[in-house]
């Protein structure tokens, strides 16, 4: 910006005031218009001798008076006075030769007020301008030399030396220009003849003194007429008139008149504006014959006070004269006070002081004079007055204590009245909250709390909720809730019960037990979010309520398991007798706990019977000798919840005088424990038959494993491995009661203590080896049989009397897997003998190869008959117990041999003695040498003793 356009003045003065720190000054600057938005103006805070901050700390800021509008505006940063908006000095101040905008400069903290000048400067923007393009004049030819014609002037926006200066006129033969201000006129300088020429054109240039110059040009057309000597003259040079502002259209403001004195068409006068403004032209009008000036706009003496028209009177022929009409614009109150809030501290803290400013109030009234004089008032009741400070200024200051809880939000009305005749007002309201400070504890709704929970609830669940309310706002408003530190039994109380933060819900943490807690106490805070925060407490009584989750238990007669227990009832003992009494308690309390007895079962039910709530057990009746002596009553126990609960006891009663009289006190609890008997049988069936399935397979696999590897044919006399043998089977020696030459070797299964030994007669110290009896044909094996016609067909019925029936007989066919009874004997020397003549073993090979099964069938019947055999045999027989007797010789043994039964084969063997014997000697002679020691006669069969009696008839029960 060019410096030589900006003039500054700076004015400050003080003024005294109610309030000493309220200050008035004045700052005035000088400016050209048209400068670009956001240019330097000046510089306010170094005017001021305020620091650059300072300003945006004071909320500095520009307001204008009224609604107008607002052209600068002020940098905060630096504090430069800046052009907020375009500035047009002929269009702000039209042809006015000072142009000023008012503008106030309001600072706060403390209250400063300061009112800018800014004198805009006019530049040479517009050029000087004709009314008309053309000028239409007519002259008579009889018009002397000297002869002045009136011309109207161009006019120039601007002002000063950018307006009209000076005019010239082109050069020609009858005229010259005469200026005199705004008067120009022609000056005839030659006179004019219309013979030689009857119209003249004239060029007029108008100029300006701006920089660079500008110019106007215009048209004067002369016509040279005949006669017309006189122009009209108006009455007077300057007309005044008064308007009030308001006035309605059509209202005649003044009227003006001119006079012509020729006479005819020469003496018409008609009247017209001369140049006007565009403003003008939408505000009045004049009759171009009567010359009247009429309103045909809004008046306004806020807008415009005064309007200067200039008139122009003109003849028939063209001569023509000017008048000047001055309207003035009278005030009227026809402007209600306008109230601005200029400052407002928004929202006010509870706790500010009275006296506190708390906002700045402007009132305007653009009317003038005692109009525009105002008079302020507030609403009553609020704690807030006006204080008048700076000319139309007036603060807002508190005049008592704040509460945001009791009253959060002020609408404040502000009524502004002027002095004007009606008095005119207007109202503005101004709202304000009250800002909150954490002044309030949160409150609990209640001083205490309860909480009623059933035991064995579940953890999580909702036992109640608490609720405090905090009248502050927001986050001072918040409240947070938690459980202060404690125990409970010795735990901590967070190891009991929860509670939600945000909404107060106190939750179990882990599930209750009446028996062991009924009831705790909790301490709960709430603490509100504010700065510091507050916080109260209050207690929650947790009641822990029974729920019947305990089934009675009997004290007497004891628990099954632990004692058998008996009652002894005497045979004399008559009706109404006490027996006994069931003696039972229950850790539930309340109706939960009361306890119930009744029988649900006994040997006799017309016998006994059960106090209800006293447990005692007493006879109905007389006791007879028809009753059992042994009575067994199943009393249950029933508590009173619901669901009610119950246990049950036995309890043994004898009938009987004494203790002798009683067989065995152990069957009295058959009945009851078969149902666990039965379990237990069942579990050990399932591991027994995973067991032998499992053994099977191993025994398969390894079969598998060697089936290409050499081995003899299937002989009963071959001794197994012990690896072959299942784990629950026994390899027993012999019990060295037999003659020194013989050594027996027995397998049988542990687990056969009531089967019967199988034993067959052995065969002397001459028996060949195994290995020279092995090739023998199938004759030779069906002779051993007794079959005399040699022929495998026909055989022999064998003896009913040792015939198996279906169900013992091992094989496929029977019910059971097969066993039987391998015996391995050993001669001194170790040498293996084979079989005898009792039995065919290692003989010969089979009828056809066995199978890998069928041997194992062979092996499994051959054991199942040594067990069987071994548990048959009583004193005085063979057998492996030690309780036979050492004195026992072979003659001992009986002859057993019709219950050999061979292998994989459908021949039974006959108890015939004289085709055993005739067998047993042919066989002799075909394979062994003359034997030692002939067969003893067959002793008789011991006799029964009273437990192979019991065990047989258990047996049988089974």
């Amino acid at each position: 910006m060019d410096s030589k356009f900006i003039a500054f003045r700076l004015h400050s003065f003080c003024f005294l005031l109610l309030f000493s720190h309220v200050t008035f000054g004045e700052l005035s600057y000088s400016f050209p218009e048209e400068m670009k938005r956001g240019s330097v103006i000046g510089n306010l805070a170094k005017d001021l001798g305020l620091e650059t901050g300072a300003l945006s700390n004071r909320r500095a800021r520009i307001d204008t008076d009224g609604t107008d509008k607002r052209y600068c505006d002020i940098n905060l940063n630096n504090g430069e006075l800046i052009v907020a908006d375009r500035i047009d000095r002929e269009g702000l101040c039209e042809e006015k030769a000072s142009c000023i905008l008012r503008h106030e400069l309001v600072l706060e903290n403390p209250l400063e007020l300061h009112r800018i000048s800014l004198h805009i400067q006019d530049i040479n923007d517009n050029s000087p301008q004709f009314k008309e393009e053309l000028i239409n004049i007519e002259i008579h030819e009889l018009a002397v030399r000297g002869a002045r014609f009136v011309i109207e002037e161009a006019h120039d926006a601007d002002v000063g030396q950018n307006s009209v200066q000076q005019y010239s006129l082109k050069k020609n033969d009858n005229f010259i220009l005469a200026a005199n201000g705004n008067t120009i006129e022609l000056v005839l300088d030659k006179e004019l003849d219309r013979e030689k020429q009857q119209k003249l054109n004239l060029l007029l240039t108008a100029l300006d003194g701006g920089s660079p110059q500008r110019s106007g040009t215009v048209v004067i057309h002369v016509t040279v007429l005949d006669a017309n000597d006189n122009a009209p003259v108006f009455s007077q040079a300057v007309y005044e008139a008064s308007l009030p502002e308001n006035s309605p259209v059509d209202t005649v403001v003044v009227t003006v008149s001119a006079t012509d004195a020729d006479e005819g068409i020469n003496g018409n006068i008609t009247y017209e504006f001369g140049h006007i403004t565009e403003n003008v032209k939408k505000m009045f009008c004049i009759d171009s014959k009567s010359g009247e000036i009429r309103v045909i706009g809004a008046v306004d003496y806020e807008t415009t006070t005064s309007y200067e028209i200039r008139v122009k009177a003109k003849d028939g022929l063209g001569l023509s004269s000017y008048a000047k009409a001055i309207i003035s614009i009278t005030d009227v109150n026809d402007n209600a006070p306008v109230v601005n809030l200029k400052s407002l501290t928004n929202p006010i803290p509870e706790d500010t002081t009275p006296g506190t400013e708390v906002g700045i109030i402007n009132v305007q009234d653009r009317d003038s004079e005692r109009n525009r004089q105002v008079r302020c008032s507030i609403q009553q009741g609020a704690p807030f007055k006006l204080v008048p400070s700076i000319k139309n200024y007036y603060s807002l200051v508190t005049t008592g204590q704040l509460d945001r809880e009791l009253v959060s939000d002020y609408n404040i009305t502000i009524t502004a009245t002027d002095e004007g005749s009606p008095p005119l007002s207007s109202s503005k309201s101004v709202q304000l909250s009250v800002a909150d400070i954490n002044d309030n504890p949160p409150v609990f709704e209640d001083q205490s709390y309860s909480a009623y929970v059933s035991e064995n609830n579940k953890p999580g669940s909702t036992l109640c909720s608490v609720t405090a309310r905090d009248p502050d706002w927001r986050q001072n408003g918040t409240v947070i809730y938690s459980v202060l530190p404690g125990e409970v039994n010795g735990a901590p109380v967070s190891s009991y019960v929860s509670v939600n933060g945000d909404t107060g819900v106190i939750h179990a943490v882990r599930s209750f037990d009446y028996e062991q807690l009924r009831s705790f106490k909790v301490q709960v805070m709430a603490r509100d979010n504010g700065s510091p925060p507050l916080s109260s407490n209050v207690t929650v009584s947790v009641f822990v309520s029974d729920v019947n989750d305990n089934s009675p238990q009997i004290l007497y007669p004891a628990p099954e398991g632990n004692s058998f227990m008996t009652e002894l009832v005497p045979k004399a003992a008559h009706g109404g007798s006490l027996v006994s009494k069931v003696i039972a308690v229950d850790a539930d309390s309340g109706q939960n706990a009361w306890l119930s007895y009744e029988i649900v079962k006994s040997t006799d039910p017309g016998l006994f019977t059960i106090g209800v709530h006293s447990g005692e057990i007493r006879t109905q009746r007389d006791i007879s000798e028809s009753d059992s002596m042994k009575q067994n009553l199943i009393v249950a126990v029933k508590d009173n919840g619901q669901p009610s609960l119950s246990a049950t006891c036995s309890m043994y009663l004898l009938i009987s005088d004494n203790l002798a009289e009683v067989p065995e006190l152990k069957d009295i609890s058959y009945d009851e424990k078969n149902s666990k008997l039965t379990s237990y049988l069942i579990i050990a069936l399932v591991s027994v038959s995973t067991f032998f399935l499992t053994f099977i397979i191993i025994i398969l696999g390894v079969r598998f494993c060697r089936r290409r590897k050499p081995r003899l044919l299937f002989d009963g006399a071959v001794a197994i491995p012990s690896a072959y043998l299942p784990p629950n089977y026994a390899d027993v020696d012999g019990t060295a009661t037999l003659r020194s030459a013989y050594n027996y070797d027995a397998y049988l299964t542990t687990g056969s203590r009531s089967s019967d030994f199988k034993f067959v007669t052995s065969y002397n110290d001459n028996t060949l080896p195994a290995d020279q009896t092995l090739r023998k044909s199938p004759s030779d094996f069906a002779d051993v049989f007794g079959d005399s016609d040699g022929s495998p067909e026909q055989q022999k019925p064998p003896n009913n009397d040792w015939r198996f029936t279906q169900g013992q007989r091992p094989g496929p066919s029977g019910p059971h897997m097969p066993y039987g009874t391998h015996i391995r004997w050993t001669p001194k020397d170790g040498t293996r003998a084979t079989g005898g003549p009792e039995v065919a073993m290692g003989t010969g090979p089979w009828p056809q190869p066995p199978t890998e099964a069928e041997q194992l069938q062979a092996l499994m019947a051959a054991a199942n008959e040594v067990s069987e055999a071994t548990a048959t045999l009583g004193p005085g027989t063979m057998g492996l117990s030690t309780r036979y007797s050492p004195q026992f010789t072979l003659q001992h043994v009986p002859d057993y041999r019709q219950n050999v039964y061979i292998p994989g084969s459908t021949a039974t063997l006959t108890s015939n003695p004289q085709q055993q014997q005739a067998t047993a000697q042919q066989a002799t002679q075909q394979a062994l040498p003359p034997p030692q020691a002939s067969a003893q006669p067959e002793p008789p069969k011991a006799a029964q003793t009273p437990a192979s009696k019991k065990k047989s008839t258990k047996k049988e029960k089974k």
